[in-house]
């Protein structure tokens, strides 16, 4: 699945689910997650409540990265913006920079 496909599949979802949501909802959406995705890797580094398991952190891990991009997606959509062009235009500028020789090639 493409990112345009998962975009156009969760506008519909989020349409029907969430009717009256607010436009900044989803972004709300993407920071509880990266906090959740946060936890699993501590929980992970220091070796507690059961994330010494490689299976239950990574888990944790790839539900909380999912969600990241599934709000995204959503939060795209209510901006007016397609999450595919988003990647792609920053990926163009991101990738030209060389942090080895010290700094970034542009000032995004």
């Amino acid at each position: 699945m493409t990112l345009k496909e998962l975009q156009r599949e969760v506008t519909e979802w989020s349409r029907k689910n969430f009717p009256d949501g607010k436009p900044y909802q989803p972004l709300l959406g993407v920071a509880e997650e990266v906090g959740e995705l946060c936890h699993a890797h501590l929980k992970q580094e220091q070796g507690i409540r059961g994330y010494d398991v490689l299976n239950k952190a990574r888990r944790e891990k790839m539900d909380a990265i999912g969600d990241i991009v599934i709000y995204l997606a959503d939060y795209c959509h209510r901006q007016a913006m397609d999450l595919q062009n988003c990647v792609d235009w920053t990926w163009e500028k991101v990738k030209t920079r060389d942090w080895t020789k010290g700094g970034k090639n542009d000032d995004i």
